[in-house]
């Protein structure tokens, strides 16, 4: 990268978080979705007469989430001067969600931005890369465990081993549930008709008592709608307040005061690009992409946050009821939750490496989330 690059990435990094403030206080959400063109990685256009398109879908069906993605997608191209640009397709627009994985292998799309936790069934490990229930609880947590702790690292080796190369991970905010009948407390959820994404997240929830079902965020409307499902759990308040959810449920469960969501408190998105279309790019093409990422999950981040607190007054006026979960449910909830991580970690020496680290920095004076009384009697094959 040119001393001029060099110099751009440093006051870009340095002006980014006061830019996105003051976009956040002038002008709300389209204030921070036309700065997405001014923040980020420096321009990099280079002197190469041709230039790539990469197709890229996320798992976003609609709202301000989708909103903000293809808002991003559109500025790459200025960015690069053309020698990169993204073309955005929303959930379900090239292939479903659950076919991401392998339309990006396969070469169908250049990358992806899913929903992280979606791969748990195809990779183990996968499902210590995004939140889960009763585990890191907060944003700068997974900050920790990605660019601190090696977290980084390990998803790239393991989305490497699919032909595939992870960038980074992008924050949107916690998932909350919303249901037809109030939500009290965690024997509730006993009996109830439950859409879940899978995975370890599905397992703790039938622990409890209750009936899950897999499907993609896109087919959840129609199916409370039908009465297929009674209770859902998907992302926040803005997008699903976008996606009709009030009109087909009266209450949404939180947990206590602090704890949004014991289940996903932090879900996050990712971007994942197929191994030909990086390689593909150029040294300083792919460090652009890296710090690119980065900084779209401060704005990403940031811009749904604030939707969601304009949505909450939405979700009241259409007479939606907010019920609590109690410190006494999120310890029975934790109690249930601890044998499922390491039959999780214990399925694959990668899963036990990761889970390994997020169990030690949870179990650390930073946290202190976990003690050696709740884990004790349960055992990593590898450590």
């Amino acid at each position: 990268m040119s001393n001029r690059s060099q110099r751009a990435a440093k006051a870009a990094a340095t002006t980014r978080r006061r830019m996105l403030q003051a976009a956040l206080v002038t002008g709300g959400s389209a204030a921070v979705l036309a700065a997405t063109s001014q923040l980020g990685a420096p321009y990099i256009g280079t002197a190469k007469a041709e230039g790539s398109t990469w197709k890229v879908q996320t798992s976003w069906p609609g709202g301000i989430g989708l909103q903000i993605f293809k808002d991003w997608c559109a500025t790459i191209v200025e960015k690069t001067g053309g020698e990169l640009a993204f073309q955005g397709f929303g959930a379900k627009d090239v292939v479903g969600d659950f076919q991401l994985f392998d339309a990006v292998k396969n070469g169908v799309l250049d990358a992806m931005n899913p929903f992280t936790i979606y791969w748990a069934g195809r990779m183990p490990a996968s499902v210590f890369l995004t939140s889960y229930p009763a585990g890191l609880r907060n944003p700068h947590e997974w900050d920790v465990f990605y660019y601190g702790l090696g977290g980084l690292e390990m998803a790239r080796e393991l989305f490497a081993k699919q032909g595939m190369y992870y960038v980074g991970p992008i924050h949107h905010g916690p998932n909350i549930i919303h249901s037809k009948v109030p939500i009290r407390s965690i024997e509730d959820f006993k009996g109830r008709k439950m859409r879940l994404p899978g995975g370890m997240v599905a397992e703790i929830f039938q622990d409890i008592g209750a009936k899950t079902t897999l499907m993609p965020g896109s087919d959840i409307f129609p199916a409370l709608e039908k009465g297929t499902i009674d209770v859902a759990d998907y992302v926040g308040p803005a997008v699903n307040y976008a996606l009709g959810f009030h009109q087909v449920t009266r209450f949404i469960s939180m947990g206590p005061p602090g704890f949004m969501s014991l289940y996903q408190p932090v879900d996050l998105m990712d971007l994942t690009v197929g191994d030909r279309s990086w390689q593909a790019l150029s040294p300083e093409m792919k460090q652009f992409v890296e710090m690119e990422v980065h900084v779209y999950s401060d704005l990403h981040h940031a811009a749904i946050q604030k939707a969601d607190q304009e949505a909450w007054g939405k979700f009241a006026e259409a007479g939606t009821r907010v019920t609590r979960l109690s410190e006494r449910d999120v310890e029975a909830f934790t109690k249930v939750a601890i044998p499922r991580w390491f039959n999780w970690a214990n399925k694959d020496e990668s899963a036990a490496r990761v889970f390994k680290i997020q169990l030690d920095y949870m179990m650390s004076g930073s946290l202190g989330y976990v003690t050696p009384d709740a884990v004790a009697g349960q055992e990593l094959k590898w450590s």
